[in-house]
């Protein structure tokens, strides 16, 4: 077994971590912090609470940030001095903690570095994800509210607020479509590399016969809106549907005329809100969507993209980006980055932080080959 050099992997931590530092800037999240306080002390802060929320997450943000780098920098600092002592007195118990701590850092810094990647126009955002159902019938919308699940157990493992904003239920099991808001800074950054069809492969709990079946589910993330992005949509542009809210088989949740659906005209898009007990809370939400979508068109437009918008993703095959294999064995991976796991009931409980970080360090390299 070779000797590990303790020396060399301490200070390729700390070179990794300066790197880090450069691009976060410690002392500008320091002047950051500091005004985004003097805003929070404010006496009439909850005046706008939509403002003063923006406010107050930014500020615990940037302070649990700059607590993250500040506390790994020192950690770092401290690796030497007991590597020093345990060495001296011949302690394995000491040396052992060293190697404990060396590994457990690299895994931190290495988290935090792929923070440093997401440099894109609207990667510090706060994200709407869309799934919807696909190719497989019943199957298809099992996995679309599996799939649900999953993204809402990876926002709760990680402490991010998350807010449902629309369900349309399918009428045997699972679900056609849902939307939900994930509230956490550079949550667009992060799960944007998880648009694109998903399969599930498995024998099926609906098929009587016992047979496996492939299934389809596509996922869109788009950055949601905000009050200086200046979308323009005018009222001739779209057509307000309402009507009824639904619950699961189709049953009604209400007896009112609460859901809207709004249709964007000159695109196309469709944005339908259920979730909210008024139609005007419905309709508020379906119109932040809708701009966040145009947004991103907007942005695509300008960059000269000639490629699809996440929500025309055919759920289907041919265009897959992620299989999950229940049957005949138990595998998930995913098909851009080769990145795989043996355990997909631990993926389906909202473990895919190894799958956003290869489909980060990904795109970094498509995009770079591309700029080449």
């Amino acid at each position: 077994m070779a000797v590990r050099d303790f020396e060399a992997e301490i200070a390729d931590l700390s070179q990794t971590l300066a790197s880090i530092e450069q691009v976060l800037e410690p002392d500008k999240m320091r002047e950051r912090i500091t005004d985004l306080e003097e805003h929070a002390a404010a006496p009439d802060l909850w005046d706008d609470v939509e403002k003063a929320q923006q406010v107050t997450s930014q500020l615990s943000y940037l302070q649990a940030e700059l607590r993250k780098v500040t506390d790994l920098r020192q950690r770092i600092e401290d690796l030497p001095v007991m590597l020093e002592l345990g060495r001296d007195e011949s302690d394995a118990d000491a040396m052992a903690e060293v190697e404990r701590e060396i590994d457990e850092l690299r895994k931190t810094v290495s988290d935090l570095e792929i923070r440093t990647l997401l440099a894109g126009e609207y990667d510090e955002r706060e994200a709407v994800v869309t799934i919807r159902s696909g190719a497989g019938g019943v199957d298809a919308a099992d996995f679309a509210e599996m799939l649900l699940r999953m993204y809402l157990r990876w926002a709760e493992r990680h402490g991010y607020k998350t807010e449902v904003l629309d369900t349309s239920y399918a009428e045997e099991a699972g679900l056609k479509s849902a939307t939900f808001e994930v509230k956490a800074p550079f949550a667009y950054g992060t799960l944007s590399v998880e648009a694109g069809t998903h399969r599930l492969v498995r024998i099926s709990p609906f098929d009587n016969q016992g047979r496996r079946q492939t299934s389809f589910a596509a996922v869109e993330v788009i950055p949601l809106i905000e009050q200086t992005d200046h979308v323009e949509i005018p009222e001739s542009d779209i057509r307000i549907d309402v009507f009824r809210s639904s619950g699961p088989g189709g049953q009604s949740v209400n007896t009112t005329d609460s859901a809207v659906r709004i249709t964007h005209l000159p695109t196309g898009i469709v944005v339908s809100m259920q979730n909210e007990k008024s139609q005007i809370q419905n309709r508020a939400a379906a119109m932040r969507v809708l701009q966040s979508r145009l947004l991103l068109l907007r942005r695509e437009e300008e960059q000269a993209q000639k490629k699809e918008l996440a929500g025309d993703v055919k759920a289907s095959w041919g265009d897959q980006m992620r299989s999950y294999v229940l049957h005949p064995y138990q595998m998930v991976k995913d098909l851009r980055t080769e990145h795989e796991v043996g355990n997909p009931q631990a993926v389906f409980d909202g473990q895919i932080d190894d799958f956003l970080e290869a489909g980060i360090r990904w795109r970094m390299r498509e995009q770079a080959e591309t700029s080449s």
